[in-house]
């Protein structure tokens, strides 16, 4: 276990250190840092002194690895458009992100599998053909077309819910939350529905492919000849089993949400790193733009080593493999 763990940390050092390099690369490659933040009138003098402070006198890989260095400690400097530490910048929009892609990820969950394992056991049934149709619709469509479609029927048609904005929120220390006000809630329920709608029938078209198979199993086949009930069997035995993916699965959308939440972002104008990023491209704030790709590689390293963990935990065969010298 501990060898596995020490493993998949190094493999997972690598793969920040060439985020790193790629987020690093967005300073060199994408224009003259100087020339963004002096004015035009500035002398030949004032750009060498500014070059020569922000290190970029120095060889390239000297200036990589301070790079590293400052950004192990959370430093990615200052952000061109807004004047403010970048570290400040996404820790204020960080909890707005987190909320918005942990319920949409949360709704996958509790809507898709319990719909995958109806649609599983009912296959014949005519609404377990209706949701399979409806997934296939929410497979299909993009995650704008599907926010402009609700803002307008449930902000302009009906104006139950707020088509913008994240609400009114609640301060606790460093950590901006909606979930205790009413109108943060309401402001949730749109762009939740909009960012978890993916999740939810891919979870379901998930569930439903694997206990499908699963039911196929031999040792379903003996349960059922040793007198089981079809709950002790479909629930006692076949779901445990047909769960097992769903875990890399559920940690790669939770990193992807995460990550991907742009685009609902920026059609709800909710306040998170995404509509951020958003403001940083078309600015070319790239300070910004390069703690976003260095923070959300470090989320998606992160979920993926918990879940590679959680994987080795819960499937026997792993630990039997690797106890085989395979």
């Amino acid at each position: 276990m501990l060898a596995f763990i020490i493993r998949r940390l190094l493999q997972s050092i690598l793969v920040m250190l060439a985020v790193s390099f790629i987020a690093f690369s967005l300073f060199n490659f994408t224009g003259d840092p100087v020339a963004l933040m002096l004015p035009p009138e500035a002398t030949q003098l004032d750009r060498e002194e500014v070059r020569k402070t922000l290190g970029l006198d120095q060889p390239f890989y000297v200036q990589f690895a301070v790079f590293v260095q400052n950004a192990l400690q959370g430093n990615f400097g200052i952000s061109l458009r807004l004047g403010r530490p970048v570290s400040q910048l996404l820790i204020e929009r960080l909890p707005a992100t987190l909320e918005l892609a942990t319920t949409a990820a949360a709704l996958g969950l509790l809507i898709g599998i319990p719909l995958g394992i109806y649609t599983a056991l009912k296959r014949e049934s005519w609404t377990s053909n209706l949701l399979l149709t409806g997934s296939l619709i929410g497979v299909s469509l993009p995650n704008f077309l599907i926010g402009i479609f609700l803002i307008l029927i449930f902000a302009v048609w009906l104006g139950w819910l707020p088509s913008f904005g994240r609400g009114e929120v609640t301060q606790l220390g460093l950590w901006s939350t909606g979930f205790l006000t009413e109108s943060g809630l309401k402001a949730l329920v749109l762009p939740a529905i909009t960012l978890g709608f993916y999740p939810v029938t891919l979870f379901m078209r998930l569930v439903r492919a694997q206990m499908l198979e699963v039911l196929r199993a031999d040792y379903i086949k003996f349960a059922r000849a040793r007198g089981l009930t079809n709950n002790a069997v479909y629930f006692g035995h076949a779901l445990k089993n047909t769960l097992v993916p769903v875990i890399t699965i559920a940690g790669l959308q939770l990193g992807g949400l995460i990550a991907f939440a742009i685009i609902t972002e920026t059609v709800f104008q909710w306040p998170g790193m995404g509509l951020l990023f958003i403001q940083a491209v078309q600015f070319a704030d790239i300070p910004v733009m390069a703690a976003y790709l260095c923070l959300i590689g470090f989320i998606f390293v992160s979920i993926n080593l918990m879940v590679d963990v959680l994987y080795y935990i819960v499937d026997p065969r792993l630990r039997t493999d690797r106890a085989g010298g395979h």
